[in-house]
């Protein structure tokens, strides 16, 4: 499968809450899972958090994991965190 490149183009909340239905449940976890091990990753930023840090990253490629098996172009990279744009 052939992942289409990300558009700068703003999506409607209501079309993204639609297309966010059409995902399976297992992906939807998937997507929760590393929308929370990525708010960790940001409050994780001190050297003394390198343990949760490490935690919140596996969680993130285990999360990474699933949506590329679903479909590569949901995972969640550096530019999807929160305080990253």
């Amino acid at each position: 499968m052939i992942a289409f490149p990300r558009t700068p183009i703003p999506v409607p909340e209501a079309v993204a809450a639609l297309a966010a239905r059409q995902l399976p449940e297992r992906a939807r976890a998937a997507r929760r899972q590393a929308w929370d091990a990525s708010v960790r990753l940001t409050l994780c930023r001190l050297p003394r958090y390198e343990e949760g840090r490490q935690v919140a990253l596996a969680e993130l490629a285990a999360a990474n994991k699933v949506l590329a098996a679903h479909n590569p172009g949901l995972t969640f990279g550096w530019g999807d965190m929160p305080g990253q744009r």
